[in-house]
């Protein structure tokens, strides 16, 4: 039987040349402290360092992309490539949570596939996979997996204000956000919001913030009608 660490090698197409590297990326802190264990490390600098490293890849590539845009676009872009919400919608597409080493605490709250956790984790891999295979391997990961729908991830970033300017040009007014529920311990906490247009209800969202949770909401707004909000209107 396959380990995690092997079963997610499979996943991301990529075999470490040292194994414990990828343990230490899955592994939470949760799971370390209750071990008790010196040789077993939680992923929190991998974190560190897999930031640093998705900020330089998503700089480099926006920054050839996009040669026209200002700095402060550039910048606006890089966020929404580094941002929680986007990181976690990342590692759900490689179902990353199933392989992490989670504390009994935390796996109990449902932590396991919490976007912290998840986001966090995505990090991590990005820094193991830079001591493991260089900038290279890194490299190749975040293009794959992070960089690729940017348009999609750009308009997440945003959403709320997309879709403000979408229902206000066709007349609909500011579509309302209501808050329906707020589930977890405090430091896994996840809101769920319902968002209204035209007093109808359209969907609801979830995220770790009432702003997430507001913004997945137009989100996904935004994937069901594009640019044709004015059929709002018309549907039941």
């Amino acid at each position: 039987m396959k380990t995690q660490e092997e079963e997610f090698q499979d996943i991301i197409g990529y075999k470490f040349k040292d194994i414990k590297l990828l343990k230490r990326a899955l592994t939470h802190s949760s799971f370390a402290n209750e071990c008790q264990n010196p040789d077993i490390q939680d992923n929190e600098r991998l974190e560190f360092l897999g930031d640093a490293v998705l900020e330089v890849v998503s700089s480099e590539f926006l920054f050839k992309r996009y040669d026209e845009v200002s700095e402060g676009e550039l910048t606006k872009l890089r966020a929404s490539i580094v941002c929680e919400p986007t990181l976690y919608r990342c590692a759900a597409d490689v179902d990353l949570g199933r392989y992490l080493y989670i504390g009994r605490g935390v796996e109990a709250s449902g932590g396991r596939n919490s976007m912290s956790v998840c986001s966090d984790a995505m990090e991590a891999v990005i820094g193991a996979l830079y001591l493991d295979g260089g900038i290279d391997a890194a490299s190749e990961w975040i293009h794959r997996v992070i960089l690729n729908d940017i348009e999609k991830k750009r308009l997440f970033f945003d959403s709320k204000t997309s879709l403000q300017e979408l229902t206000q040009a066709a007349g609909f007014g500011t579509p309302e956000y209501k808050v329906t529920g707020m589930l977890g311990p405090s430091h896994s906490r996840v809101f769920t919001v319902d968002i209204y247009i035209l007093g109808k209800k359209i969907t609801g969202g979830r995220g770790t913030s009432k702003k997430q949770a507001q913004q997945d909401a137009a989100h996904k707004v935004l994937e069901m009608y594009g640019d044709d909000i004015g059929r709002l209107s018309g549907d039941d």
